[in-house]
């Protein structure tokens, strides 16, 4: 089903999307915010550019845009897919607990923020680009693979990565050596089986939207976990 957003709000839209169909495209979207919010068992498909907010809360559904996606992108989802084939703003995944974000450029700042999982849920955020400041703030699990595809002269991450981060993992395609990480978090050389683990990474990633994978793992990789010793863990953690 097509649903054209031109003068259309985003309870709207999303009022569309709760209809009979499974399968949806949406139009002519510019700025409508909350799109497809706590939805599952849908697939939705964006030509435009949707605003703050998409796929908050999702709950299984899948999402694709076609160009560039704004602020809090899968804030708090759950469950499903959120594929934005552009760059998006700041915050995506924030507090994100399951389910899968996957951007084929950059990411504004505080991408990860507070991301969690949860037994056998484990969110996944793949970053094809570079990263703004402060990577996965609190970051108390789940996975953030940023590639650093992007032809641009910036660093992989900008600055303050991982402040806070008491869980999880991230695997950055660079050697790091221009990067300030906090005490607590050691930052390390990808292991083999790091390296296999993130080949399956980049495998998901090329088949959405192309590139070569022998290339992309021709690199250094490293892999930032936080130190056991943490003082933040006991903050977020009942003894």
């Amino acid at each position: 089903m097509k649903i054209n957003a031109e003068n259309m709000n985003y309870r709207e839209i999303n009022e569309q999307l709760r209809g009979k169909d499974t399968d949806y495209i949406i139009t002519n979207c510019l700025g409508q915010r909350f799109i497809a919010a706590g939805m599952s068992g849908i697939s939705v498909k964006i030509e435009g550019i949707p605003g703050n907010a998409l796929g908050a809360y999702l709950n299984g559904a899948t999402i694709s845009t076609n160009g560039n996606a704004q602020d809090a992108v899968g804030d708090t989802m759950n469950e499903g897919t959120i594929a934005i084939y552009g760059n998006t703003g700041d915050a995506a995944g924030y507090a994100m607990r399951g389910g899968k974000i996957i951007v084929r450029g950059d990411a504004g700042y505080r991408a990860g923020i507070h991301m969690k999982a949860y037994k056998e849920k484990i969110p996944l955020m793949i970053i094809g680009g570079k990263t703004g400041s402060f990577l996965g703030e609190y970051q108390a699990g789940g996975i953030i693979v940023v590639l650093g595809l992007s032809q641009n002269d910036r660093r992989i991450v900008g600055n303050f990565p991982c402040t806070g981060m008491h869980g999880g993992k991230m695997i950055l395609r660079s050697d790091c050596k221009d990067i300030v990480f906090p005490d607590q978090v050691t930052a390390k050389p990808a292991s083999d089986k790091d390296l296999a683990e993130t080949r399956e990474y980049v495998r998901e990633y090329c088949g959405l939207f192309g590139g070569d994978i022998e290339i992309i793992m021709d690199s250094p990789f490293t892999v930032v976990t936080p130190d056991s010793k943490n003082p933040y863990k006991r903050l977020y953690v009942a003894n």
